[in-house]
């Protein structure tokens, strides 16, 4: 088996594929090799692809109309990335995205995931779950800004986010949590001191 099967049977965990599947999904995927600071993703372009991220770190975020800028997502190692509402409804992109820290990723476009899906029913359930699990997690992040103190959006953020706070800079991790940079030290402040 060469290292892009491994790399197959690790994108697609418990999958089983035929050896005519394997090269069939290799065929769909592109690899990219990105430095820090790259942009893969801009408003208003056109989202045909979403990312599987082997290695490396990545942040979505929203510029509003005064210029500011709010992280929505990070995607670490084994996590997916695109704009998903721009992907699903082939409409323009309204978010950015782009690496924080050298990143390998493998590229699918909508068209060779709609075709594998065909040729490989598997993989649509694959994909199903996934989303599934994503627009949960989405929605819980919705109910904590609305419901928790910034504090415990904060911790909540280093359980999901373990080992990315040395990766990103201090003022991705406040626009993600909706906070200042000073009131994410004073809150790291609190919780070191007790």
């Amino acid at each position: 088996m060469n290292i892009e099967n491994s790399i197959i049977l690790e994108i697609f965990k418990g999958i089983s594929f035929s050896k005519n599947e394997m090269n069939l999904v290799e065929s769909k995927l592109k690899k990219l090799k990105l430095k820090k600071g790259s942009t893969i993703l801009k408003a208003d372009d056109k989202v045909n692809s979403q990312y599987y991220v082997y290695n490396g770190c990545l942040r979505t975020y929203f510029i509003d109309k005064s210029g500011k800028e709010h992280t929505l997502q990070f995607a670490i190692n084994d996590w997916w990335i695109s704009d998903y509402t721009a992907f699903f409804t082939a409409s323009k992109a309204i978010m950015y995205i782009e690496t924080i820290q050298e990143a390998t990723l493998y590229e699918i476009s909508k068209k060779s995931m709609e075709d594998l899906f065909v040729e490989i029913p598997q993989l649509e359930t694959f994909f199903r779950k996934k989303m599934e699990r994503a627009f949960a997690s989405f929605q819980k992040r919705i109910l904590a800004s609305l419901a928790q103190s910034a504090k415990e959006r904060y911790v909540s953020f280093i359980s999901t986010y373990p080992n990315i706070e040395q990766a990103v800079k201090n003022y991705h991790i406040a626009s993600y949590l909706g906070i200042t940079t000073e009131s994410l030290s004073r809150i790291r402040k609190e919780i070191s001191d007790n």
